[in-house]
């Protein structure tokens, strides 16, 4: 928003950066050969398969209108979930669909007190294999999940709640987990983004979401400024966040259903996005430094959003 590398026979690895970016190690042990076949439409190929696709790949499904929204286009569609809140909340969650868990003893001890129930069989390890896995500076707590990605709900159905998340190009996976975490604790219905230019729902991000992924589903797009005039010709009112708005948010005429979008940090929204938005809004800042982090501007317009949705329904 606007203003505001393996030498041979050494262990496999996955570090920090890789996870970041959504590019898996070479690690047998998550790689996908034996639990997924190859397409019949895709050549075979030698070596091991990585369980993530690369950011910003284009999505897959049809890209045109009316069809399925597209899917995270990962080369196994695998989401990596690890540390404690992620893990449990996807646990938790009847849509996540796992196929590996690896878990430390204490892990799973944990998960056995808070009633917690797996529900594929746990394979029991140390805690540095899952440190060989993620890398030294990743928080597991004892906990690595691989999953499926949850499904992309259709913009028809996001159109339904009275507020929504809109993310033009915001790429940085902290960010985005943070905002997804935001946007759990401000009851969200959905977070609306294109498949491209986006990171994957996976590692760092999901982290950074904190368990927030289960709560708030990703609304995948292929257009952004074609789904923001949908949700318009359903009624929503689009609300886009930008430093040059013409009134500081807090005296825009908010009214539900609504839909908040964000650019990313530095250049702001685009100018085919800020042309779509039915109104453009600032946050005024009363200290000297005049430019938040994209995802504390998100959970500031957010709080600013519900107060102002609530007041209209008392009054």
């Amino acid at each position: 928003m606007r203003g505001s590398p393996l030498p041979e026979g050494a262990a496999p690895r996955l570090t920090a950066a890789h996870t970041t970016h959504g590019a898996c190690a070479r690690a047998p042990a998550l790689t996908m050969a034996s639990t997924m076949s190859e397409p019949p439409h895709r050549p075979a190929r030698s070596g091991p398969r990585r369980p993530f696709g690369k950011p910003g790949a284009r999505p897959s499904g049809p890209a045109r209108r009316g069809g399925p929204p597209p899917v995270w286009s990962g080369e196994d569609d695998v989401a990596l979930l690890y540390g404690w809140h992620t893990v449990a909340e996807a646990l938790k969650n009847p849509r996540r669909r796992f196929r590996r868990i690896l878990a430390t003893e204490n892990g799973l001890r944990r998960l056995a007190e808070e009633g917690v129930t797996p529900p594929v069989e746990p394979e029991i390890v140390r805690p540095g294999e899952i440190d060989k896995l993620l890398g030294p500076d990743a928080v597991h707590q004892g906990l690595l999940a691989q999953c499926d990605h949850l499904p992309s709900p259709p913009l028809a159905k996001v159109a339904k709640h009275d507020l929504v998340l809109v993310l033009d190009q915001i790429t940085d996976p902290h960010n985005v987990g943070a905002i997804v975490r935001s946007a759990a604790a401000f009851g969200v219905g959905a977070i609306v983004t294109t498949a491209r230019h986006s990171p994957l729902a996976t590692g760092v991000l999901a982290k950074s979401a904190s368990g927030g992924l289960e709560h708030v589903p990703f609304c995948l797009v292929q257009n952004l400024a074609r789904a923001l005039n949908d949700l318009k010709d359903n009624g929503m009112l689009v609300v886009g966040l930008d430093s040059e708005g013409p009134s500081d948010i807090e005296d825009a005429p908010l009214r539900a259903p609504l839909a908040l979008v964000l650019g990313a940090e530095g250049k702001g929204l685009r100018q085919l996005t800020r042309q779509t938005c039915d109104v453009l809004a600032r946050i005024d800042l009363p200290g000297v430094i005049k430019s938040l982090n994209v995802s504390n501007a998100a959970a500031l317009s957010l709080g600013i959003a519900v107060r102002a949705l609530r007041r209209n329904v008392t009054s």
